[in-house]
C-alpha cells in the first residue's frame, strides 16, 4: 500500500526511545507518507513540535488529555496557544474525557477539555477527541461548542457516530476494528460515510490484529483499513487513498 496518513500516533512515547530513527525509517519505506503525532500534556506537546520540525513528513497535535488533567497549571491555556502559533501545528488534541481509567477527577477533566474547546473555537484550529465511556458529558459538549474535528479511537455506538456526523465531525478508526469483539465498531464503519473516515494507530497502543501484544508502528494501518473497505465495498488502496484526502481536508485545508 501507498499514500498513508497514519492521523493519530504518539512517536514521542518512551516505546520508540532506543530505535526511533529506525522504525521511522521503516515506515516510510512501507507506504506512509504522513503522520500526525499528537500531545498528551504540555511537556509531549513541546516534544510533537520537535518532531514535526525535524522530519518533514511529520505534523504535531498539542493539547491535554484526559488522563493528564489534573496536572494542568494556571497558565496552561496560554502555553496551548503559544503552541497553536507555531510551524506544523494543525490541531489542538488530544483532548476529551476518560470516565474508564479516571485518572483525573471528572469534574477537573469537565472543565480542561470545555477550556479547550473554547480556545479552538476561538482559534479557529480542528480538535482531536477522546471520549471512553463518557457519552454523555462528551456529547454535551461538543453540542454546545460545535468544533471541527475529529473523534478518535471511535468505540461508541453507530447512534452517537451519527449524532458526530450530524455535528460535521470526522470518525477515527484503529486496530480496534480488526478485533474479534469489533461487532459495535464495525456497525459504526457501516454508518459512517467514506468522506468522513480517518485512518489512524494510536501507537504505540491498540496493535490490529495480528499484531496483537506488539508494539503498533503506522505501516500496520493495512490491517485496519483493509476490514473498513471490505464493509465499503472499495479496495484497500482506494481507502488508504480516501483516508489521505480527508485527513488532508480536516487538518491541513481546513475551510
Amino acid at each position: 500500500m501507498q499514500g498513508i496518513f497514519d492521523s493519530h500516533a504518539h512517536y514521542d512515547d518512551e516505546r520508540f526511545e532506543e530505535d526511533l530513527e529506525q522504525v521511522l525509517q521503516f515506515i516510510q519505506d512501507n507506504g506512509v507518507t504522513n503522520i500526525i503525532n499528537v500531545g498528551c500534556n504540555i511537556e509531549r506537546s513541546r516534544e510533537c513540535i520537535a518532531l514535526a520540525k525535524k522530519y518533514q513528513f511529520i505534523y504535531a497535535a498539542v493539547g491535554v488529555h484526559p488522563h493528564d488533567s489534573a496536572e494542568v497549571d494556571d497558565g496552561y491555556i496560554d502555553e496551548i496557544d503559544k503552541m497553536l502559533h507555531e510551524d506544523k501545528v494543525v490541531a489542538l488534541g488530544e483532548i476529551g474525557l476518560d470516565y474508564h481509567y479516571d485518572f483525573s477527577p471528572r469534574d477537573v477533566q469537565k472543565r480542561v477539555f470545555e477550556e479547550q474547546l473554547q480556545l479552538a473555537k476561538a482559534k479557529d484550529v480542528p480538535v482531536i477527541i477522546h471520549s471512553r465511556e463518557a457519552v454523555q458529558d462528551t456529547m454535551e459538549l461538543l453540542n454546545q461548542y460545535q468544533p471541527k474535528g475529529v473523534v478518535h479511537c471511535f468505540t461508541g455506538s453507530a447512534e452517537t457516530a451519527k449524532e458526530c456526523l450530524k455535528l460535521g465531525l470526522y470518525i477515527g478508526f484503529t486496530g480496534v476494528v480488526t478485533f474479534p469483539n469489533a461487532r459495535k465498531t464495525l456497525e459504526v464503519i457501516a454508518a459512517t460515510p467514506l468522506e468522513r473516515i480517518l485512518l489512524e494507530t494510536d501507537c504505540p497502543y491498540m496493535a490490529p490484529v495480528p499484531f496483537r501484544g506488539k508494539r503498533t508502528t503506522s505501516d500496520m494501518i493495512e490491517k485496519t483499513a483493509d476490514v473498513i473497505a471490505s464493509i465499503k465495498n472499495v479496495s484497500t488502496q482506494e481507502l488508504i487513498d480516501i483516508a489521505r484526502v480527508n485527513t488532508i481536508r480536516l487538518f491541513l485545508q481546513p475551510e
